[in-house]
């Protein structure tokens, strides 16, 4: 961890919603004056989508398998380096993993492609991570020491599949069978190297629906707002020191399920991230300017 330049990082499974998650800090850090170095966790993976698809070949005929949580497809040494260099200097290298078409116009990289490392702006005020690893420990590496402010997004299960499905069918052109075989190749590494870092994280935000989800491989649509509620699990009070009567009367319709607990219609998530959270990083900044 680093007071001089602070890290907050925001982990979750592909399609949990970590994404949606940088809407409220984008409005945290315009509202305070911050300016981040943005990295996006998909940057870190080893392959670019052609040389992946080749090595998840390779290794079905070994009888092996291959996915982007795990370490075969991921430098995870390489990320804690850039952690570390960072919390220590401000500085590091950074680069992209080109999703689709909009991307590859944005950055001029066709899709599937990593492009190019290059330098961090210089005079950043701190680092925000989204992606798979934010609290990765592992026998080899341990992410989390250099993490000032880490922050799990973990919908139930059953909705992570529905979103995941959803989103690789919508956006990356795959079948419903691909997406499914995909979770399912997962599955072990999302055991080892995903469920764990939520009991390392600071805080928790789970979206529970309130409508049948019982077969996610059969949904058509992800469960809106209006048919859902957000879990928000406080783990860290010593960090995040709450006060969760506030948070009652700002939140409508919410309502404490454990002392550490509260749970709020998930249409507020956003506003309730910023309600949490605004004060933790305005805190982190004053310590920093100090």
């Amino acid at each position: 961890m680093s007071k001089k330049h602070p890290i907050i990082a925001v982990t979750g499974s592909s399609g949990a919603g970590t994404t949606n998650v940088k809407t409220a800090f984008e409005h945290i850090f315009r509202d305070q004056g911050i300016k981040p170095a943005i990295i996006e966790g998909d940057s870190f993976h080893r392959y670019n989508r052609h040389d992946m698809d080749e090595k998840v070949k390779q290794a079905e005929k070994e009888g092996k398998v291959i996915t982007h949580f795990g370490p075969e497809g991921n430098l995870y040494t390489e990320l804690q380096a850039f952690f570390k260099g960072y919390s220590e200097t401000g500085q590091g290298q950074r680069r992209y993993y080109i999703h689709n078409a909009k991307e590859a116009t944005q950055h001029g990289y066709p899709p599937g492609s990593l492009t190019p490392w290059e330098a961090l702006p210089d005079n950043t005020d701190l680092l925000f991570y989204e992606g798979l690893h934010g609290g990765l420990v592992t026998d080899k590496v341990n992410i989390t020491r250099y993490v000032d402010l880490l922050i799990g997004v973990v919908p139930i299960i059953n909705l992570e599949w529905i979103q995941k499905i959803k989103r690789d069918r919508d956006i990356r052109g795959y079948s419903t069978e691909d997406a499914t075989k995909m979770i399912l190749e997962r599955m072990h590494d999302y055991v080892h190297y995903i469920t764990p870092q939520f009991s390392k994280t600071d805080i928790n935000f789970q979206r529970v629906p309130t409508v049948d989800i019982s077969n996610p491989f059969a949904a058509t649509h992800n469960p809106t707002n209006d048919e859902s509620f957000s879990v928000i699990h406080i783990r860290n009070r010593k960090k995040i020191p709450i006060d969760f009567r506030y948070l009652l009367e700002m939140l409508e319709g919410s309502f404490m399920s454990s002392p550490d607990t509260i749970v709020i219609p998930a249409g507020k998530k956003i506003f309730s991230m910023q309600l949490i959270l605004n004060p933790v990083i305005q805190a982190m900044m004053e310590t920093k300017n100090k």
